[in-house]
This record gives structure tokens, C-alpha cells and sequence, in this order.
């Protein structure tokens, strides 16, 4: 691979502007392309905030907003977004049909050794590749949002996407510093998706049963479960929650979740009463026209942990 590959951003919203910080930051040429001429004329605009932030932030490995921004192109065609790239990153609106057409236009006129990654979150790549004629290199590369800030990203095959896709993918991500996740195979929600569902049906549960308020769960994951969990995973977690590691951790407390685990098996309803509860609590919280503020306020706080936490991971 080169010393500077290049790689193909296709739709230049929030999620494609991220990842061409990612990319750019990790050494890549980018090529940012949009159909949408207004929305690309747009996007120079977006890649200098992303990076400013992270310049600020000391985030940049070293390196100024401006360099980042320098390796970023807005493409004024399709095909010369695409011209000698390794990588195509695809952020297109999570709609079947559209993701069917991009990956069909990527598939004729990509290079032919190109890896083709959606950051679609909610469809399976099965859906939307079964059709090319080149759908061993297509995969899924879902990022948690933003991947100029979160380093984690899924990485999911389809049944006949060829494990060398896989693996190229893999160490693409790692050389631009994500932290791949690699799925041996495709599964609705993914990973990440599916334990957040997990945890979002208890508390949707514990609200609807009366047992807390949406409030006290909010307190319970942000200042009981949250601290630990930013700095490890759930099963390193419980490795050191018992003197003996995690077999030790099973044999104290694994038949309390057997207990627990029986009445989790009936999902709640996320509507009616217990919406209007959670609702009202957010509410009352936080006015709906503040929301974007709060939001500008939530990804500065991230930003300052997400340094924190590189600052002081320990080297392996």
C-alpha cells in the first residue's frame, strides 16, 4: 500500500466530512464527493470545524487543521473521486433503493482491487450488494459517530465478501489509528447496536414497571455504570470485579443473572404512557430548543474525555 493511499468519501454530511478527518489524519489523500453540488460547496467549511477541534484538542497525532484540511479534495465527479482509490467509504441516506443504486455506480467504476464500505448502521450488506458482479470486496465499515472522535468501527461481511476484503479493510483502519471490530458474519444491529438495544429494553422496562424514574436511570449509567465503562469492556469489567477473574466472577454472581434474566425475556412497549413519562422527564430537563446547544456543549465534553482517555491508555 502506498505511503499515502487514497480513499473515496461518497456523500459529504456529517458522517463523510468525520471520516475524511479520519482518513486525512491517518496519512490518506481523501476525495470527498456529493452529489449534491450544494452540499459538497458546504463541506470545506465542516472539514475546517472538525479539524480545528481536534488541533485544539492536540488530537491531530502532531499535525495543524490546515494539513488535514490540505488533504482533502472536493470532487467534482464521481468518477474522479474514485480514480486510483484503495478505500470507498459510503455515506449515503440509510434508504435500500439508494444504497443499491451508489453500490451498483461504486461496483462499475471503482478500481477493481477497491474495497467498497458502507457506514450504513441499520442494513445488512447482504441487502445491498448480492446483485454485483463484484461483491466479494463489499462490506460494511460502520463507524460510531463521529469517526474523526471515536476510534471504534464495525466491520461487517456479507455472506461472500472475501476475508482478504476483510482483512485489508481491517488494517486500513488500524494504520489510520480506528479500532477495528471485526464480525465473523452479518447479524441485524451489528454489535454496537445490539447492546445498546439491550441496555436502552431495561431501561425502557424499569421506567414501564415503575421500579425508577427515567431520571434515576440516567443517574445510574452516567455516574454508576458510564466511569468504568470508558475505560474498559464489560467482560474486562467483571474480570476484575472478582479476586479470582472472571471464572471466579461467573461462579459468585452468574446465577443472580440467571434470576435477573428471566424477567428480561418480555420487551416493553417504548410508546404511550412510558414515552410520555421518559419524554417529560427529557423535557423538563432540557427544552427542545436547546438541544442543539447541549449537543455542541455534549461533543466539547467528548472531545476533552476522548483526549484524556488516548492521554493515559496504556500501551500494548
Amino acid at each position: 500500500m502506498s505511503d499515502t493511499p487514497k480513499t473515496a468519501i461518497i456523500g459529504s454530511g456529517l458522517i463523510g466530512c468525520a471520516w475524511s478527518v479520519a482518513f486525512a489524519r491517518g496519512g490518506c489523500t481523501v476525495a470527498l464527493y456529493d452529489q449534491n453540488t450544494a452540499a459538497a460547496a458546504q463541506a470545506k467549511d465542516m472539514l475546517i470545524q472538525l479539524a480545528s477541534e481536534l488541533e485544539q484538542a492536540d488530537m491531530l497525532n502532531g499535525q495543524k487543521a490546515a494539513d488535514i484540511v490540505g488533504r482533502v479534495s472536493i470532487a467534482d465527479s464521481l468518477e474522479s473521486a474514485l480514480s486510483g482509490a484503495v478505500h470507498v467509504q459510503e455515506n449515503v441516506p440509510e434508504k435500500l433503493d439508494i444504497k443499491k443504486q451508489v453500490f451498483a455506480q461504486l461496483d462499475a467504476l471503482a478500481p477493481r482491487d477497491a474495497i467498497l464500505a458502507s457506514s450504513t448502521s441499520a442494513l445488512l450488506p447482504s441487502a445491498f450488494t448480492e446483485h454485483l458482479e463484484g461483491r466479494n470486496r463489499c462490506l460494511v465499515a460502520h463507524p460510531i459517530n463521529p469517526p474523526s472522535l471515536i476510534r471504534a468501527v464495525e466491520i461487517v461481511p456479507a455472506p461472500w465478501t472475501d476475508p482478504e476484503a476483510v482483512d485489508r479493510c481491517a488494517t486500513l483502519m488500524e494504520r489510520i489509528g480506528q479500532k477495528p471490530i471485526r464480525m465473523t458474519r452479518e447479524i441485524d444491529g451489528f454489535i454496537m447496536n445490539r447492546l445498546q438495544g439491550a441496555l436502552l429494553q431495561e431501561a425502557f422496562r424499569l421506567v414501564a414497571d415503575g421500579i425508577a424514574s427515567p431520571e434515576d436511570v440516567d443517574t445510574g449509567l452516567r455516574d454508576g455504570l458510564a466511569p468504568r465503562w470508558a475505560l474498559m469492556g464489560p467482560f474486562e469489567t467483571i474480570d476484575l470485579n472478582a479476586p479470582a477473574g472472571v471464572r471466579d466472577y461467573v461462579a459468585r454472581y452468574g446465577g443472580m443473572y440467571e434470576t435477573i434474566a428471566a424477567g428480561q425475556r418480555e420487551t416493553r412497549d417504548w410508546t404511550g404512557d412510558t414515552l410520555d413519562q421518559i419524554d417529560e422527564s427529557c423535557r423538563a430537563r432540557l427544552p427542545l430548543d436547546r438541544i442543539p446547544q447541549a449537543q455542541a456543549e455534549r461533543d466539547s465534553r467528548l472531545v476533552n474525555l476522548m483526549k484524556h482517555l488516548q492521554q493515559h491508555t496504556p500501551k500494548t
